[in-house]
């Protein structure tokens, strides 16, 4: 377990730092009014979030470390965590729950442990009356992100890389590096958790933040810029897309029909997505796939995904709907 000497951990957290967090925070709620539960795992990141929104908040700074139960360690760094808040008097708990089965072929550990994690956050902000649920996302996350979606072939959605906001989470130290947030967590004589898997071989980011490490020309600021302009983009064409829904979509039955034509192919491409979704809200769908049905219904094949099949009746009319069940032998 991480030492801390608790006289220490009533140093302030440096003004200048606090006033910097403050206009942050102002950005994404009215930190009058919030009460903000903020994820902490222990590591550096998270206790400088820590002490930087209990420095502003006071009692409306609430804490929680999510156990995943993955590594045997996890339970004696979540009872450290619980231990800095009691020290503070922060109101504090740790949350475990089962973590969620495999689906299909995309959700690989990393995956269903944020899955576990963001739907233990959120029934426990509800349990304590949060408005919001901070986490400690950074500007070297987001280029490390940035750059794994990049080399996963993603498109304007996930070039968006970390939103500053999404529904009730919020990240205000998004603007922050990771040398910044550490700084605060050792003025304040903390030494936080070092949680191994940071640098496991093992694991993509881990990876390539050490391949990131040697480099000194990526400037993170301007990287966290192009992702709020793509953030900016990814929320427009997704205006246009329920305002086309709206237009170009029509139930008949048990069935939705999509009028395409004229319209550029990623429009087309995410209209197929939401006909999908409406039809099979559980519809497991990759990119790639997405491409392969709506390449087929332009040839104008018939092209299945998930539970739902596509027929084109014609280019003007693609028709989607829940496909028959599958005969067993």
């Amino acid at each position: 377990m991480p030492p801390t000497n608790a006289p220490e951990l009533t140093r302030a957290v440096d003004p200048a730092a606090l006033e910097r967090f403050a206009a942050d925070l102002a950005e994404l709620c009215d930190p009058a009014d919030a009460r903000v539960l903020v994820g902490v795992s222990g590591g550096p990141d998270s206790v400088a979030l820590l002490l930087l929104t209990h420095a502003l908040l006071g009692e409306r700074c609430i804490a929680a470390t999510v156990d995943h139960g993955l590594r045997p360690e996890a339970a004696d760094e979540a009872a450290w965590v619980a231990s800095l808040c009691a020290a503070r008097g922060i109101d504090h708990a740790i949350l475990r729950g089962t973590l969620p089965e495999r689906a299909g072929h995309t959700a690989n550990l990393s995956a269903r442990a944020r899955a576990l994690r963001y739907d233990l956050l959120q029934a426990h902000a509800d349990a304590v009356g949060a408005t919001h649920i901070a986490t400690a996302h950074h500007a070297d996350d987001q280029v490390e992100t940035l750059i794994m979606r990049l080399n996963r072939g993603a498109g304007v959605g996930g070039l968006a890389g970390v939103r500053a906001r999404s529904g009730r989470v919020i990240r205000p130290v998004l603007g922050w590096r990771r040398a910044e947030l550490g700084a605060i967590v050792a003025a304040a004589g903390i030494v936080a958790v070092d949680d191994p898997s940071n640098v496991s071989d093992r694991f993509d980011r881990a990876r390539l933040r050490k391949a990131l490490a040697g480099i000194d020309w990526i400037d993170p600021a301007r990287v966290a810029a192009s992702a709020a302009a793509l953030a900016d983009a990814e929320e427009a064409i997704g205006w246009m897309v329920r305002q086309l829904g709206t237009d170009r979509v029509a139930s008949e039955g048990d069935s939705l029909v999509l009028d395409p034509r004229n319209l550029p192919f990623e429009l087309v491409r995410r209209l197929v997505e939401q006909c999908i979704r409406q039809i099979d809200p559980a519809a497991e769908i990759r990119g790639s796939a997405l491409v392969r049905m709506v390449k087929a219904l332009e040839s104008g094949d018939t092209a299945m995904l998930g539970d739902v099949v596509a027929v084109a009746l014609s280019p003007t009319a693609w028709r989607f709907r829940e496909a028959p069940p599958r005969r067993s032998l």
